[in-house]
């Protein structure tokens, strides 16, 4: 059974990697490293990293190790991230999806940096949106919500008139946390229940709403909902 859900907004907080980016490739080959460099199982550390900043992810999986110590590891890891763009490839729909926001407020908020945000949205062929949240722009990493807050704000919209898109469980919680709905994106965000889920961007078609709304119409096998 196909169901189509219905998101009216009027602005949309995006997040990258996952979400308008495949980084899985690099993402893998850099934490392995990591995690053989710190005597850890690297199956253990991939389900830790996505959506975080990479000193936050550090700060859970060695809670016993100085802050200081993750924020210097956090900045060779975003090197070696910028530098590895092999395989980084735009999500499915991602291309027309952002075409069909042009004139619609939106912004993307991600955990990486500005370089590496730079590095992988030209790696995938995908256009910058004008405005972006990035690492340097906020004091604590997903799931905290600041980033998405920040977004909204510098869009000049309410937090309950955006509609966040996240793969990630930390990046849904920070959607979630700011007052926002969100639509999960690809095989992660399903186990943590976003408003609704879809494969990936080819099943969210745009359209102009009334008085400065936008019509998110997300067709997915199984899921349906109307807000």
């Amino acid at each position: 059974m196909t169901a189509t859900a219905v998101l009216t907004a009027r602005a949309l907080l995006l997040d990258m990697d996952g979400t308008l980016v495949n980084s899985d490739a690099s993402v893998e080959r850099v934490w392995r490293r990591w995690a053989e460099r710190n005597g850890l199982d690297g199956d253990e550390v991939m389900k830790v990293v996505h959506g975080r900043q990479g000193y936050a992810s550090m700060a859970l999986l060695l809670p016993n190790r100085p802050m200081e110590q993750n924020h210097a590891d956090n900045a060779r890891m975003l090197a070696e991230e910028t530098a590895d763009t092999e395989g980084v490839v735009a999500i499915p729909g991602a291309h027309d999806f952002l075409a069909a926001l042009d004139g619609v407020p939106h912004a993307l908020v991600t955990s990486a940096d500005v370089a590496l945000s730079t590095a992988r949205m030209a790696a995938a062929g995908l256009e910058q949106p004008r405005v972006r949240v990035t690492a340097e722009s906020v004091g604590a990493s997903k799931p905290d919500p600041e980033g998405f807050l920040k977004g909204a704000a510098e869009l000049g919209v309410a937090p309950a008139d955006c509609v966040v898109f996240e793969d990630s469980g930390a990046g849904i919680a920070a959607g979630r946390a700011a007052g926002m709905r969100v639509v999960g994106v690809g095989p992660r965000a399903g186990f943590h229940d976003p408003d609704v889920v879809v494969r990936d961007l080819t099943r969210v078609r745009v359209e102009r709403g009334a008085n400065g709304t936008v019509l998110l119409h997300i067709t997915e096998p199984g899921h349906a909902a109307g807000r």
